[in-house]
């Protein structure tokens, strides 16, 4: 073999010489290309088919299985945060609802409460007023009793000092004539 591939590529270069061409182009060669080029294809595939493309497809799997567990744990996340949202919403109304009855609770027992000590004050107060006006009515019949007398004693001054002559008794009858009209 080794006396033929000094003779194959003399025979090569002889070739060469003669066509003037690129050799790898020429017709003579395409069959060990075509070999070396299959043989290389089936190396590649062979080395893709069992190391490559398993662990690649592997890799792909374990994403895909990976980004659709975090989806489902994502999106049962987003339904604890949607129950939980639910029940915040309605032990916030169940707390409005029971604040409002406290606080309707409290101003009624207010209401009754003042009303009751107003009621009790209302009645102190009547009770004074009463007295007050008792006292009043008879410290004005006193008044009054009293008027008829200053007001003849008026009189009976004023006629004495124009000198007038008048009865003491007269003034008082005539005084008693007029408040009693």
């Amino acid at each position: 073999m080794s006396v033929l591939l000094p003779l194959l590529a003399d025979a090569a270069d002889k070739a060469a010489e003669k066509s003037g061409g690129f050799s790898p182009l020429e017709l003579w060669h395409f069959p060990s290309q075509i070999a070396w080029t299959l043989a290389s294809f089936a190396i590649m595939y062979f080395v893709l088919s069992r190391f490559i493309l398993p662990k690649l497809g592997n890799t792909l799997e374990t994403r895909q299985s990976s980004i659709a567990s975090d989806l489902d744990e994502a999106q049962r996340f987003s339904d604890q945060a949607d129950e939980a949202t639910k029940a915040l919403e309605l032990r916030m109304t169940e707390a409005r609802t029971s604040a409002r009855q406290t606080a309707e609770a409290a101003r009624a027992k207010i209401d009754a409460s003042l009303a009751a000590k107003t009621a009790e004050t209302d009645a102190k107060l009547q009770v004074k007023l009463d007295a007050a006006e008792e006292r009043i009515a008879e410290l004005r019949d006193k008044a009054m009793a009293n008027v008829s007398d200053i007001t003849a004693d008026v009189t009976k001054a004023i006629t004495d000092r124009f000198d007038a002559n008048v009865n003491a008794s007269d003034v008082k009858s005539a005084v008693a004539k007029v408040l009693n009209t």
